[in-house]
């Protein structure tokens, strides 16, 4: 994380453009110009910000943004964060429920019309743009069928089946192409277990092929599988932010492209900043599951 923070502090001091500029649309003359650099703190040497920042960022003080309504990157965060989330607990659940079965399904009835089934399932929902589904998702349930709503985000507070419901096309959005990609590791991680020799003499045991699934194969081919979980949670965080705006939704990957469009420093920096968090949060919680799925696998 703190890698992250020094990169995206200076690499965006490096693109081109100034964000004093932006602000003032060319109507300000110099001392204008001087006079806001000088507020915002931009006029001072890269280090001088940097080091400030840091320390700032230390004590859970992001700042605050240099466009709009200057408010403090953490409020902006903290309204956002909430949205990115139920998008991508919605989406992740969505992932699972239909990944995890299409996989083990798949392996257990390998060169089948249903394997077939579910490999086409799975190359389609690899190849589809999530923002094409989006619309197609608002087109035929939103506008056609005028059964869920086609955009906009309620929280919680205001209603449990509104909330599930605002969330259903975009979790199905965003879920879509990482159920196919769970489900595909699966079979495949679930075919190289069956052909392994410890199956085999379960197998010669008289073990019921469900028990020689869910018993045995299934729990030391989980290992690729739960690396890609983890991953897929991640990407959910920080990748949904095309289907974000279809769906009008501000959330956490919305505020990070106005920011950047805006060239706002301090919400980019925050914003990026949460996002490492959460990846290294989700790499953290996978090397822990290695070691209570795998008993042969012990961390130090």
């Amino acid at each position: 994380m703190f890698v992250v923070a020094t990169l995206v502090f200076f690499m965006l001091r490096i693109v081109p453009g100034d964000p004093i500029a932006a602000m003032l649309a060319d109507a300000g003359g110099q001392e204008e110009v001087a006079a806001l650099r000088a507020k915002l703190g931009l006029d001072q040497p890269l280090v001088v910000q940097y080091f400030k920042w840091l320390g700032n960022v230390l004590q859970g003080d992001f700042g605050n943004s240099i466009y709009g309504s200057r408010q403090p990157v953490s409020t902006i965060l903290l309204e956002a964060l909430p949205r990115t989330m139920s998008l991508a607990f919605m989406g992740f659940v969505i992932a699972l429920v239909i990944g995890i079965p299409a996989g083990i399904i798949s392996a257990m009835r390998r060169n089948t019309p249903t394997d077939t089934a579910v490999s086409l399932f799975a190359f389609l929902g690899l190849s589809m743009p999530d923002f094409w589904l989006a619309i197609l998702l608002i087109i035929v349930f939103a506008a056609n069928l005028q059964w869920l709503p086609a955009i906009g985000y309620v929280p919680m507070s205001d209603g449990l089946w509104l909330w599930f419901k605002h969330l259903i096309l975009p979790s199905i959005a965003v879920g879509t192409a990482f159920s196919a990609i769970i489900a595909r590791m699966i079979r495949s991680s679930l075919l190289e277990t069956l052909r392994a020799d410890y199956m085999r003499t379960a197998a010669s045991k008289g073990l019921s092929p469900r028990a020689l699934m869910m018993d045995h194969a299934l729990p030391n081919a989980m290992i690729p599988v739960i690396t890609v979980i983890g991953i897929a949670f991640a990407l959910l965080i920080s990748g949904a932010v095309v289907v974000e705006n279809v769906f009008a939704i501000k959330g956490l990957g919305r505020v990070l492209i106005e920011g950047i469009l805006n060239r706002d420093y301090p919400v980019v920096q925050g914003a990026v900043l949460v996002v490492s968090a959460f990846f290294v949060f989700s790499n953290m919680l996978v090397d822990l599951l290695y070691g209570m799925i795998d008993p042969r696998i012990r961390l130090s």
